[in-house]
């Protein structure tokens, strides 16, 4: 080995561990940039996200439809439905997500409402477990129904994903939102409720799972079936 070739290698050795070290730094400051990137879009999408459902509000006088969805699971929104029923914005109610202990009868009070307009015009659906399980079984009920134009009752927080995973499945039907407000949360309310704030912020996480499942997964195609008429026991 010459001198000339005893003097390159050190500094050839040196040359590739400078470059490896910058390449390194590079992926580094490239990761971080990512991870703020990421980190201010998901705050922002919350800061939106928050500021929708809590601008929402109860329509004082929904138009006719051809039905009502009411999924259950959050505070006053059987009784707002069934108010729906009565006032006759639609010809039949579904309960979805109904606990399979519990009885018709139960409901119905709960509800508050009528034995007669309870017993010929309300279905009630057992099966559906979450907000994926309503949508599912609500698309078999409207099918089986031929119901094109639907008001879909839940809380405020719960309606953006409600309806996301409920245009997947009724994709030719005409959803009317009916978003229930237990707590005013407009004009930046939800940043001064603890509570408010927590429920929000669960539901958001969701709401960006849903999205991403949809991305991934493609809704399968059922048949319609009928489902269990109420006020039979």
């Amino acid at each position: 080995m010459t001198g000339e070739d005893q003097i390159a290698g050190p500094t050839g050795d040196v040359a590739a561990r400078a470059f490896a070290c910058g390449r390194r730094r590079a992926v580094l400051r490239s990761s971080c940039a990512a991870v703020v990137v990421a980190f201010a879009a998901f705050v922002g999408g919350f800061a939106w996200f928050a500021s929708h459902v809590g601008g929402l509000t109860t329509p004082a006088t929904p138009g006719d439809a051809d039905a009502i969805i009411v999924l259950t699971g959050g505070q006053s929104r059987l009784g707002a439905a069934f108010d729906l029923l009565e006032s006759g914005k639609g010809r039949r109610l579904l309960i979805s997500g109904v606990n399979p202990a519990a009885r018709d009868e139960d409901i119905r009070v709960a509800a508050g409402a009528g034995k007669e307009l309870f017993a010929c015009c309300v279905d009630i659906d057992h099966a559906a477990l979450d907000t994926i399980g309503n949508a599912a079984e609500s698309a078999k009920w409207a099918a089986s129904h031929n119901f094109d134009r639907i008001i879909v009752v839940t809380n405020n927080y719960h309606m953006p994903r409600s309806l996301l995973e409920m245009r997947r499945h009724l994709a030719g039907a005409e959803l009317v939102p009916y978003p229930v407000v237990n707590t005013p949360l407009d004009n930046g309310g939800w940043l001064t409720k603890p509570d408010a704030l927590r429920v929000i912020f669960t539901e958001y996480t969701k709401y960006l799972a849903a999205i991403a499942r949809g991305l991934v997964h493609r809704v399968p195609d059922e048949a319609p079936v009928s489902l269990a008429k109420a006020g039979r026991g």
